[in-house]
């Protein structure tokens, strides 16, 4: 069985005071260099673990973040936590990462049973603009801060860090008209919060180049149910066909939308980009091995994730309750590949 010394033996053995030995591993600016080293080597040798129960009732802090997203498995948002982590790890905080599935209810459930677990603040991708507004707002009252990132569109007042989603798609949009596409289907996702603004830019470029939207060629698709995406947009493409609208690109505006139309179309023996092209947000990490390559609008999913961390962690360590917050939009890329070149 493993010895594991306790902060007391720690402080007996090397005959310090267990307010040194306890200050040298939290590395604080009051204990010498030299003091500091003994100790945590001392520690780390003697498989010393930290209370974190004590810690937690001396400071009044778990040094824990709840996350809620909607769905682990996206590439999107992996890469997002993947952000989080690295900054989390800096700032030695854990994280606990929940599940809204884009459900109001799961969502609901998540921010209960994060605050239950007793978090220091909280990030979220919230399932819509609205969504437990109540509940979120409880946590900030209660002194457990919340900061969103990704879907920032919604009503809750505090830091929020995505992109500028009406010009990446109004970008996106006019890549399509500028290469000769002018009967473009846009497809999206009910209420999350982004893709509202991506429409606006979408109808936006349209205007600007004279080009009348057409309710036709527009689809929503129910997000919280991520296994009907795939029939919605098979049935739209057919309906599509058989009343001889013509549809010659396609714009997705969640990543998704965007990779599921390019399987759908080869499925359907539509050649891309020579019929349709297909471009639209996404941030796969294998787009040119898909056939054909993939254009895409590519967000900075990792800087999200640091920078949403940052923010939240700006509030948690405020002396005094902010006031005052801003929305951060970081810069996406436009990568034009084979689905939108001939």
């Amino acid at each position: 069985m493993i010895e594991r010394k306790t902060l007391k033996d720690i402080a007996k053995d090397l005959k310090l005071s267990v307010s040194t030995v306890s200050k040298s591993l939290s590395d604080s600016y009051e204990i010498s260099e030299s003091t500091k080293k003994l100790v945590k080597e001392y520690a780390e040798k003697h498989n010393y673990i930290p209370n974190k129960v004590a810690r937690t009732l001396k400071t009044g802090k778990t040094n824990t973040i709840g996350v809620i997203v909607f769905n682990i498995s996206s590439t999107f948002i992996s890469q997002i936590l993947d952000g989080i982590h690295k900054a989390s790890q800096l700032e030695k905080y854990d994280i606990i990462i929940m599940q809204s599935r884009d459900d109001v209810n799961l969502e609901k459930h998540a921010i209960e049973v994060l605050r239950i677990r007793g978090i220091d603040g909280l990030l979220i991708s919230p399932v819509s603009y609205n969504s437990n507004f109540n509940q979120l707002r409880d946590l900030q009252d209660s002194g457990i801060p919340v900061v969103l990132f990704d879907r920032v569109n919604h009503n809750i007042e505090t830091h929020k860090v995505g992109i500028d989603n009406k010009l990446s798609a109004y970008e996106a949009t006019k890549h399509l008209l500028d290469s000769g596409k002018k009967n473009i289907l846009h497809i999206t996702a009910k209420n999350i919060g982004v893709t509202a603004d991506r429409l606006l830019g979408f109808k936006k470029c349209l205007k600007d180049h004279q080009i009348e939207f057409d309710n036709n060629l527009y689809l929503e698709c129910d997000y919280g149910k991520h296994d009907e995406i795939e029939q919605s947009i098979t049935k739209k493409l057919k309906f599509l066909k058989s009343k001889n609208i013509k549809v010659d690109a396609i714009f997705g505006a969640t990543d998704d939308i965007t990779t599921l139309t390019l399987g759908i179309l080869a499925e359907m023996n539509i050649d891309v980009p020579r019929e349709i092209s297909v471009i639209g947000f996404s941030n796969i990490r294998i787009p040119n091995s898909l056939n054909p390559s993939l254009s895409t609008v590519v967000q900075p999913t990792e800087e999200i994730g640091m920078v949403a961390f940052q923010k939240l962690l700006e509030i948690i360590n405020s002396k005094y309750p902010k006031e005052e917050f801003e929305t951060i939009e970081l810069k996406t890329k436009l990568i034009p590949r084979k689905s939108t070149l001939l």
